[in-house]
């Protein structure tokens, strides 16, 4: 079973997206292959914003959040992306404000391991906790409020982990992607955010976001772009949920055997000959992917470095085995027979 796919090619044609799923069942499906076309720009006169509405937004004084300033952060969102056109965003969100949250969040991010073990809590032995597996957002903002309307806010007792893919397409993924920033600094355990193949620097810049940025901050555009691509660096690969449950934005990954080269006379460095034979793929471990460098937006896919790129954009097939992913040109195509071996190995119910 996977949780979330993205069946998207390379450009130019952009992918039909993923779903949205939580391990109790399905919560909300998205398979709007085409981005929507941005709404029209108001003037700001045309709607006052609400009377509880504390604008613009500040940086609490002891750098903590909390969960009013989370309520006023999404209501800010909510109003100015239906009343405000999109250059008014500093009146909203100011840039010492959003350096502030994308630092703090950045640092926490960086600190998680490649692949995040999540273990529901359950506050007594007979309650149940549950994790809700979210899919692409793709900046559709409103689409993220309703989810967690509809599915409950993080708590305690309920972890949302999001797969990646919070950002182009939707003309609000800088609204989403900051949203889910401050509920990952409110509550670090009880939300998780996945890299998806949408968090690069390639991707943003053929598929909107960062024209977005660019309209959003102005003269100020370059500077967030940058501290926002910097946070991509940061968000985890994979997760194991409940120690039988592995997600990820794409799928699984082979494993790259490096082995040291000859030694040319006369020189002190080593060159290593990576394997990437097609005949001889064989399925990673989660050790590899532990080890995994993940802090490149856009490596070469090639090296020691394709597990990422095998994560992040490999696709299931219905052909047994590993081969390489030509659609894409990226990533892997892997078969049924190689999601059972990899349940098998490490004992996962899901993948």
């Amino acid at each position: 079973m996977d949780l979330s796919t993205d069946s998207e090619p390379p450009p130019p044609s952009p992918p039909p997206d993923s779903t949205t799923a939580t391990l109790n069942g399905t919560i909300t499906p998205d398979q709007n292959p085409e981005p929507p076309p941005p709404p029209p720009p108001q003037s700001s006169s045309s709607s006052s914003p609400p009377p509880e509405l504390q604008l613009p937004i500040s940086w609490p004084e002891d750098a903590k959040l909390t969960i009013e300033w989370i309520q006023n952060l999404t209501l800010a969102f909510d109003w100015s992306s239906k009343n405000l056109p999109a250059s008014e965003f500093p009146s909203i969100l100011p840039v010492h404000v959003f350096d502030s949250l994308i630092l703090i969040a950045s640092k926490m991010l960086h600190k998680e391991p490649n692949c995040v073990p999540i273990q529901p809590f359950r506050p007594e032995p007979d309650s149940s906790a549950s994790v809700v597996v979210v899919g692409d957002v793709h900046g559709q903002l409103h689409d993220l409020l309703f989810l967690l309307q509809d599915a409950g806010y993080p708590s305690k007792d309920r972890i949302f982990v999001f797969n990646g893919d919070y950002v182009d397409r939707g003309a609000w993924g800088l609204e989403t992607f900051l949203l889910l920033l401050a509920w990952k600094v409110f509550m670090p355990e009880n939300i998780y955010l996945l890299r998806g193949n949408h968090e690069s620097k390639y991707c943003t810049s053929v598929y909107g976001f960062e024209k977005e940025v660019m309209v959003k901050y102005g003269d100020k555009g370059k500077h967030a772009y940058r501290k926002c691509l910097g946070c991509f660096e940061g968000l985890p690969l994979a997760s194991i949920i409940a120690g039988c449950v592995y997600t990820c934005h794409g799928g699984l990954f082979r494993s790259v055997t490096v082995t040291p080269a000859k030694r040319l006379k006369g020189k002190k460095n080593r060159k290593m000959n990576v394997n990437t034979d097609s005949k001889n793929i064989c399925l990673g471990s989660l050790e590899e992917l532990s080890k995994a460098r993940r802090s490149v937006l856009d490596p070469p896919w090639e090296g020691p470095n394709l597990i990422p790129g095998d994560v992040l954009w490999s696709d299931p097939s219905k052909t047994p085995g590993l081969s390489p992913n030509k659609e894409r040109g990226i990533g892997l195509m892997w078969g049924p027979d190689k999601t059972e071996e990899f349940l098998k190995k490490y004992q996962f119910k899901v993948t």
